[in-house]
């Protein structure tokens, strides 16, 4: 798309700002506005917002910029997934999960980058780049990195916690959150299992939705951000979740803990990509390219909980949150951790049918049950009903005698 020389000229100017002074003292003015609108379609609570105090990211990036940012959230990979193949939304930058960098990749539904336009990337770490899931790394730029775990509450929660086993421990029946999305899901029941978490194998399928299934009836609901008000309320009080969103429900609860089972958990890269056909390409790259900042992200990911993928963003961030042991796990604790990998579309359906199998457990019985107190209610009606009709019919008898 081609842009006008004053929008280019900005964009340029952006791009040297970012690279060159902290924000408040490089632009103490405001950019015009470009007349351009990106629209950012990311998890939910995944950027700083100006809450308490932190950086409000997107404002920041419009000041500096006049790009102006459309924010809108999913609450997991595949819904995300299902938007940008069901379309009816342009898309200029979305934050996918390592495996479904990897998909998008393969059904090309992503932009190559240009990295002309992103010259931060310069301060992505090496450890975090020629991934598997983007081996070229030309489609997409690590945002952030993190892993899942047990998240739990000291005050009802008195035993040792090292083991998924937790989340199948029935002394917490009815307060325990479980993920609501097949891949996490299946993932705890397979890390239980001794299974990988990328296994192609349908008996493994099988055996984890089985483990779920005796699991179901523990559960008091299927949570995404959910677990936020639940764990934070203390409404639940076990759940599996990310470890940079126990941070910030730990911030507002100090009975919370979190641990890294001692069977493995997943560690994830989410990274910045452009759907194909973005309208704005050179304008999410600047946006891209802002979020790749050491100082903005630093300050992002210091308000998140999520570990940056940036070592000089360290700088940025409160010394506590910088040398965190649950932001940024010890290589010893790292090596029972297990990535995602992109599987096969038969496989992906074959989980899916198995977690709306699992899903639907007990469901029928429920209806069942109601089915048959209908049909009682429906008796009594019609038996009361008989019985009325008769004793009307008698006294109409007795009337004519």
């Amino acid at each position: 798309m081609k842009q006008s020389r004053f929008f280019t000229a900005v964009l340029a100017a952006a791009l040297m700002l970012s690279l060159t002074a902290p924000l408040a003292a490089a632009a103490p003015a405001a950019a015009p506005d470009t007349g351009v609108t990106i629209n950012v379609y990311n998890w939910g609570m995944y950027i700083s917002d100006g809450t308490d105090g932190y950086l409000d990211v997107n404002k920041a990036f419009t000041e500096a910029t006049g790009i102006k940012v459309n924010y809108m959230t999913y609450d997991s990979n595949e819904t995300l997934y299902t938007k940008l193949k069901t379309g009816g939304v342009s898309y200029d930058v979305i934050i996918p999960s390592d495996y479904m960098v990897a998909r998008l990749i393969e059904e090309d539904m992503l932009e190559p980058i240009n990295f002309n336009n992103v010259p931060n990337y310069q301060y992505i770490d090496q450890s975090f780049r020629d991934q598997a899931y983007d081996p070229d790394n030309a489609y997409s730029i690590p945002y952030t990195w993190g892993t899942v775990g047990l998240i739990y509450n000291t005050k009802y929660v008195e035993k040792p916690v090292t083991s998924w086993d937790l989340m199948w421990d029935e002394d917490y029946a009815g307060k325990i959150l479980m993920f609501d999305n097949p891949r996490d899901a299946f993932a705890i029941a397979q890390f239980r299992l001794g299974h990988s978490i990328n296994t192609e194998d349908a008996a493994d399928l099988q055996a984890a939705a089985d483990e779920l299934t005796t699991q179901k009836p523990l559960v008091q609901q299927y949570v995404m951000d959910q677990i936020f008000d639940k764990m934070q309320r203390e409404e639940a009080y076990v759940g599996a979740y990310y470890a940079g969103d126990y941070l910030m429900m730990a911030e507002e609860n100090e009975n919370l803990a979190f641990c890294f089972p001692e069977e493995g958990f997943n560690v994830f890269i989410d990274a910045l990509c452009i759907p194909k056909g973005a309208a704005n390409k050179d304008a999410a790259e600047a946006y891209i390219n802002f979020l790749c900042s050491p100082e903005i992200s630093g300050q992002n990911l210091d308000y998140l909980g999520y570990s940056t993928p940036i070592s000089e963003a360290k700088a940025y961030m409160d010394p506590e949150m910088a040398t965190s042991d649950i932001a940024y796990p010890d290589a010893e604790t790292l090596s029972r951790a297990q990535s995602f990998t992109n599987l096969s579309p038969d496989t992906l359906q074959d989980m899916d049918s198995l977690w709306l199998s699992v899903k639907a457990t007990g469901e029928g019985n429920t209806l069942l049950f109601v089915g048959v107190g209908l049909a009682l209610v429906l008796v009594v009606v019609l038996v009361v009903a008989n019985q009325t009709k008769k004793k009307k019919m008698s006294a109409r008898k007795g009337n004519k005698k």
